[in-house]
């Protein structure tokens, strides 16, 4: 462990999951910006990975790969980014995956392979993440875990039913963890997106439903991946401890919630 002082100059050990591009990589950056040290994990896009990490200014930063879907993996994974990092204290479960299932359209072969892939990485994959990441936490008697989650946990997925899921559940479980995890002194918070300006979300925005999308929010926009890490890093930071539990919407008004 790095003594008090020391620890403070270095920053925060930052573990961020599916880092390689988009909102990971904004979260990567906003860390970095705020003086902290980040371990970007990525699961096939290697060199986006290597890209983002050359891109970040200062020394100590690092890049692994892991199939969330494998719990050997994942635990080797963030074990290497504590050696690496020389601890950790914040988690952000970031990586998910956004496949197409209807029910209407979906073979039944197809309904069964996406719901299982689907909850393996959006759901049992960040809970095996965070196992792994809290129990290097505890021995630094306290942390930060941030899920990012999705405004269609609330508001619905027709087209991914099962990706709609597999957000509800990360909200449960991350506020489930809150009460369990405050007498360590780690908070838990979500961050809820709608639509973000991401690599993934280009051909959607770019196309025949781009404006309709764009019209749900009365800023007639989405989101950019720098709004949801400012939020993310706020919610990581020592003055938000007691918003642990919060699942903050992030969705431009486009859904309001009671």
């Amino acid at each position: 462990m790095i003594a008090g002082n020391e620890a403070k100059a270095r920053g925060r050990a930052v573990l961020v999951t599916g880092a390689s591009r988009g909102i990971g990589a904004a979260v990567a950056r906003a860390f970095v910006a705020a003086g902290d040290r980040v371990a970007l994990h990525y699961r096939s896009g290697r060199a986006a990975a290597e890209e983002t990490l050359a891109s970040l200014p200062g020394e100590g930063h690092i890049m692994l790969g892991a199939d969330l879907t494998d719990a050997d993996e994942v635990r080797q994974m963030v074990d290497q980014a504590a050696r690496a990092l020389e601890g950790l204290d914040v988690l952000v479960n970031n990586a998910g995956i956004y496949p197409k299932n209807q029910i209407t359209t979906s073979s039944y072969e197809q309904w069964q392979r996406i719901w299982r892939t689907t909850l393996e990485v959006n759901l049992v994959g960040a809970a095996n993440v965070t196992w792994c990441a809290v129990h290097h936490m505890l021995a630094r008697s306290g942390g930060r875990v941030v899920n990012v989650s999705s405004r269609g946990a609330f508001r619905g997925e027709p087209n991914h039913l099962a990706y709609g899921a597999s957000k509800a559940a990360l909200n449960a479980f991350g506020q489930s963890l809150a009460r369990a995890l405050a007498p360590h002194g780690i908070a838990v918070t979500t961050v809820a997106p709608g639509y973000v300006d991401t690599d993934m979300a280009a051909a959607v925005l770019a196309g025949p439903d781009g404006d309709e999308i764009r019209a749900q929010s009365p800023f007639s926009r989405v989101a950019t991946p720098e709004e949801v890490a400012s939020a993310v890093l706020f919610l990581a930071s020592p003055e938000a401890e007691f918003a642990s539990g919060t699942i903050l919407d992030l969705n431009g008004a486009s859904y309001l919630r009671t």
